[in-house]
């Protein structure tokens, strides 16, 4: 932490399938001498994809949901394309939806600023009428403005609003307590002070974000011990049926390319071949860093969350995976 000036950070691990321990290390606020907490929240940023894809698996498990129908089925507001689009392509990003803008001039979203309280119709306004970059099902192109449309197929097929269904889907089943939308304008406890840092390391605030108009995919508020539940849940197959989670989970392949490392909603990866096997997400947004691992054939996982951005969450992730995972003969 003081080597890349972090100013906090929550962990926390699960073992065997059950939530082992959590800790905050560090301020959740510099001004206020506020201690970071295991209850902290941080903004999740793409870790809310995983999110998502679950509450979509759990509709497609109960019918309502066919993940290959074109997504007007479910989201008549969304314009017909050139080629029919599925959610099935859009939360694997091969449904041809752009990120954000690569102008920095012209894009408004990625540092937007206003409040919308219809915040999945106020979302699909930003690139609901612009041209796909790719056919569906041929590359993958991540997409965060995608999974706003998810989104919207989720209150299409669910007859609710994304943010209730989800609390009543996933939260509450999963004892995720305070796990809540990232609102700027609430009086949230335990919400973290969001930085950033310049060239020699000096820290100050990050820049306003509203994330109001991209919940699905990059704007919820959660904290370690919330999301280390959440990795309990879906290892006791609590939220979705084991052979739901191993469809999630499967990577998709793109017609024109190899196949890919990114299943519905999360990713699988190592870095090398000692390193253990995780599913997981991480995440970057302004004032947040973040990252959360599950070895599903170690039934363990971990939680870290920093509350500046531009930080290797996902390596301290895994790193610490790899340490609870060795025999007790090659613990550090």
């Amino acid at each position: 932490m003081a080597f890349n000036h972090v100013p906090g950070l929550s962990v926390a691990v699960v073992e065997n399938g059950e939530y082992e321990w959590a800790q905050g290390f560090g301020f959740a606020d510099l001004e206020n001498n506020a201690p970071a907490s295991e209850h902290t929240l941080f903004r999740l940023a793409s870790m809310s994809k995983p999110l998502t894809a679950t509450a979509a698996l759990q509709l497609w498990e109960r019918s309502k949901l066919d993940l290959d129908a074109p997504v007007q089925k479910y989201c008549p507001s969304f314009p017909q394309k050139p080629w029919p689009i599925s959610t099935r392509q859009v939360l694997g990003h091969l449904g041809g939806i752009r990120h954000y803008k690569p102008n920095p001039q012209d894009d408004l979203e990625g540092g937007n600023t206003k409040h919308f309280d219809d915040p999945i119709q106020a979302g699909l306004n930003f690139f609901k009428d612009d041209p796909l970059v790719a056919q569906p099902g041929t590359s993958f192109h991540y997409s965060t403005q995608g999974y706003t449309l998810v989104g919207c197929v989720l209150e299409g097929a669910s007859g609710m609003k994304y943010v209730d269904f989800m609390r009543q889907n996933v939260f509450i089943p999963a004892r995720m307590e305070q796990t809540q939308a990232d609102d700027r304008f609430a009086i949230v406890p335990y919400r973290t002070r969001f930085y950033a840092s310049n060239e020699s390391g000096a820290v100050h605030n990050a820049d306003f974000l509203d994330s109001s108009y991209k919940i699905p995919g990059g704007g919820w508020l959660s904290s370690a011990e919330d999301m280390a539940k959440f990795e309990v849940a879906i290892l006791n197959d609590k939220l979705i049926r084991r052979a739901t989670r191993d469809l999630m989970w499967t990577a998709l392949k793109p017609t024109d390319g190899p196949p890919d490392t990114y299943g519905l909603g999360w990713g699988w990866g190592k870095q090398n071949d000692h390193e253990v096997a995780g599913v997981g997400h991480t995440g970057s947004q302004q004032g947040t860093s973040t990252a959360f691992v599950i070895a599903p054939e170690l039934r363990a996982g971990v939680v870290v969350l920093i509350n500046v951005e531009g930080q290797s969450a996902g390596d301290l992730a895994r790193e610490i995976l790899n340490i609870i995972s060795a025999p007790a003969d090659k613990k550090p």
